[in-house]
């Protein structure tokens, strides 16, 4: 059994993740800008994710992560994308791209009574 993944090691997996095409810094400060509904959240983030990814080493967390269902897979052992869950899936990394790159939703009526 591997040791559970921080939510700080969860955000570093996030980034990692969404983080890796040339000029993804400057996307996702310019979507945080304008501001992003689901639908066109969800299309960034499955251009970001690409078809397929990952990464491992020694001693480091293991990634694998999918533009298809914007699934994202970690632990410090390898994750099998057949058999462990996703720990971001969907609306949850919908959600949490929101969270770690600032993207506001022009369509929340909550928002404009800030």
């Amino acid at each position: 059994m591997t040791r559970p993944l921080t939510h700080d090691e969860k955000l570093w997996v996030f980034r990692k993740a969404t983080n890796g095409f040339a000029g993804s810094n400057e996307r996702w400060i310019e979507r945080a800008v304008r501001g992003m509904t689901d639908d066109e959240l969800a299309e960034a983030l499955a251009f970001e994710l690409g078809i397929m990814g990952g990464s491992c080493g020694p001693d480091c967390i293991s990634i694998a992560f999918q533009g298809a269902g914007l699934k994202i897979w970690a632990s410090w052992s390898h994750p099998n994308i057949v058999r462990d869950t996703p720990i971001f899936a969907g609306k949850a990394t919908i959600a949490m791209a929101r969270e770690v790159y600032g993207i506001p939703d022009p369509s929340d009526r909550q928002i404009t009574l800030f």
